[in-house]
């Protein structure tokens, strides 16, 4: 496999170019195309680039719409709703993240309920943004449609892939007094992500067992028969419980289409009307010193691995030296725009 070096300007810009192209507002383009180059440059390519040919067909089917103005409504000084108005999350997100941030600060939590909108893909980015450039800790969950996942113990399908992020800041210590990478954790509730399953299925590899069912609801590793069956949660009951916590946060809370209800993401030209949950939290004073004592005393344990710090030097690296890029997948991306 062909890669070329790319600086990450040159890859926003043209993520942009792509989505104005498949009928994106300037500001939807700019917002989506942030969070998908940052999930390029740390290494999340299953919802990085090749991300943008999902969008691309969603804008051009209808099923997200490329001129939605998200309306923002302030429910409290820590509560704010998001009725992303059947476009990118993205947007609606960044409209409302001063809000969201401010009444953190002042009231050492606040939220965002985001409803009506389009998957948002990498969940992580938003709460490594509220981590790293906001200085809070932040809990998120999001659903999608169509179900794919079953609840424990059933067979028929009920939720998404439901995936939750966390993340905490590890405060400056940069070489210039910049935040330090945040500790971030990003999964989802299934076995695997759509975006790994559709990997092995273009691939045409086997998925390791306990992945998914056949559609006649047998275990198979098959990734194709997967895609047309059901994935199995994590950890048996213990992921499908945290399939459930999330479908409660991103969907009940907000008011979004629970999953089993939800449009499908990839075909037709309805909205999957998906949902989006933040939670951001202020740390207390002093948290840093403990975070890094706690870092140091983890760490003397040779082998451990801390989510989110290895991805957030890429993404630095990233922005500053550029990264690389599949040959054939940036020509494609060019070619969209």
């Amino acid at each position: 496999m062909a890669e070329i070096t790319v600086s990450f300007n040159e890859a926003l810009a043209a993520a942009v170019a792509a989505l104005k192209a498949a009928g994106a507002s300037p500001e939807q383009a700019a917002a989506t195309a942030r969070a998908v180059v940052t999930a390029e440059a740390e290494g999340n390519r299953g919802v990085g680039l090749k991300h943008l040919f999902t969008y691309g067909d969603a804008l051009a089917a209808g099923r997200a719409k490329g001129e939605a103005e998200p309306v923002i409504e302030a429910v409290t000084e820590v509560v704010t709703r998001v009725d992303a108005a059947e476009g990118l999350p993205h947007l609606g997100f960044e409209r409302a993240l001063p809000r969201l941030a401010e009444g953190a600060r002042k009231q050492g939590l606040a939220l965002l309920a985001l409803s009506n909108g389009y998957p948002c893909g990498a969940l992580g980015y938003f709460a490594r943004k509220l981590a790293e450039e906001h200085g809070l800790a932040a809990l998120a969950a999001a659903n999608a449609g169509p179900a794919v996942m079953a609840a424990s113990g059933g067979r028929t399908p009920v939720f998404c892939t439901n995936p939750i992020a966390f993340a905490v800041p590890t405060g400056p210590g940069g070489p210039n007094g910049e935040a330090l990478p945040a500790l971030v954790i990003d999964q989802s509730s299934s076995s695997a992500s759509l975006a790994k399953l559709r990997e092995y299925a273009e691939a045409g590899r086997e998925i390791p067992e306990g992945w998914g069912l056949d559609p006649a609801g047998h275990p198979t590793t098959d990734a194709r028969a997967a895609l047309a069956g059901s994935l199995l949660p994590f950890g048996g009951a213990r992921g499908a419980n945290i399939a459930l916590m999330v479908e409660m946060l991103a969907a009940g809370l907000t008011g979004a289409n629970w999953s089993k209800d939800a449009p499908a993401y990839n075909k037709g030209n309805r909205s999957p009307g998906a949902g989006l949950f933040i939670l951001a939290v202020s740390p207390q004073s002093g948290f840093h010193a403990r975070l890094h004592d706690w870092f140091e005393a983890v760490q003397a344990d040779e082998g451990v691995h801390l989510p989110g710090l290895a991805k957030g030097e890429a993404l630095h690296h990233a922005r500053h030296r550029g990264f690389t890029v599949d040959a054939d997948l940036w020509t494609r991306v060019k070619a969209l725009a």
